[in-house]
């Protein structure tokens, strides 16, 4: 059973000296095993911090240069667009491309997601490690247990550790997988200046979270795909989008109005946005990002239910 969160903020120094662990905006007990634990799942050095998208602030600041481009996925999560252009002000470019076919030769960093939220396409990952620039893959969707991208030739990997890692909806915090020792070391320096680490909860949070993650992510991956199915045969949904794991797909209905309709009428899966947790849920995410995705567009993450109780549920509310 693991220990309980280490809260501490200092530790006494050794003979004079700072030992591994003197102060928490550096590094903390709790945060460092859970670190050991990720990576030994993805098969790297982990560093976690405050929130995923903290995570891809300290990639690109602290690993790029001011004039740097990054090619971005097209369709990949919205939020990590918003934060590139956030960040132009201090010099970063980014340029979208399609993520199934090559990267644009001018990128001084490869931004691809597996699978994309919520168009849920899958990124080339032979092009992508062909590139001559680092890649980073966002493998918030797929975790650990689906794809190890550091095996098929990425850099770094990208877990907003708030949705399947963690799992339970009461967790956030993100981290960056590192193939190369120097990387981990210096989004470690930056995350220390920045003060964007993670808290010694919710890194036991996370710990909690990894016992359980093949058996939640097995199980979510069974229900999504059986919920596919029967949704690609509904007569009144038109797209059904779902990469053949995980436990996240999306659907269009006929229109927003329609999709309001569903998200409201659902009683077991909530209405509410994220994803990956144990409890279902589903919004529309025109709402979100209305210029990209259809108006009818609904994302469904699936939880630990009974699946039929999920369908009943889903069923009831399309019209």
């Amino acid at each position: 059973m693991d220990a309980p969160p280490d809260r501490s903020t200092i530790w006494a120094y050794e003979d004079g000296a700072p030992g591994e662990f003197y102060y928490a905006r550096h590094a903390h007990p709790t945060g460092a095993e859970a670190e050991r634990r990720l990576g030994e799942l993805d098969g790297g050095t982990a560093v976690l911090f405050a929130s995923g998208t903290a995570a891809s602030t300290a990639i690109v600041l602290g690993l790029l240069e001011p004039g740097a481009v990054v090619a971005l996925a097209d369709g990949a999560y919205y939020g990590t667009g918003l934060l590139f252009t956030e960040l132009e002000r201090w010099g970063l470019r980014h340029v979208l491309f399609d993520q199934t076919g090559p990267p644009p030769a001018q990128a001084d960093l490869v931004w691809v997601e597996a699978p994309s939220n919520p168009l849920l396409t899958m990124p080339d990952l032979d092009a992508a490690a062909a590139h001559a620039a680092p890649v980073v893959c966002d493998s918030t969707a797929a975790t650990p247990i689906q794809l190890r991208p550091l095996e098929q030739g990425c850099d770094l990997v990208l877990h907003s550790a708030t949705k399947y890692l963690a799992g339970h909806h009461d967790a956030l915090l993100g981290a960056v997988v590192c193939r190369r020792g120097q990387d981990a070391e210096r989004l470690r320096e930056f995350r220390t200046r920045t003060g964007s680490i993670a808290s010694p909860d919710a890194a036991w949070l996370l710990l909690r979270g990894l016992k359980t993650l093949a058996i939640r992510v097995e199980r979510q991956s069974a229900t999504a795909q059986e919920l596919a199915s029967r949704l690609v045969a509904h007569p009144r949904v038109s797209t059904v989008r779902y990469p053949g794991f995980g436990g996240m797909l999306s659907f269009d209905v006929a229109d927003g109005a329609t999709a309001r309709a569903v998200e409201t009428s659902t009683r077991l899966i909530v209405n509410a946005t994220s994803l990956g947790g144990v409890d279902s849920t589903i919004e529309t995410r025109h709402r979100w990002e209305p210029d990209r995705v259809p108006e009818g567009l609904l994302r469904l993450s699936v939880g630990l239910e009974p699946i039929e109780l999920l369908w009943e549920d889903i069923a009831s509310a399309l019209p």
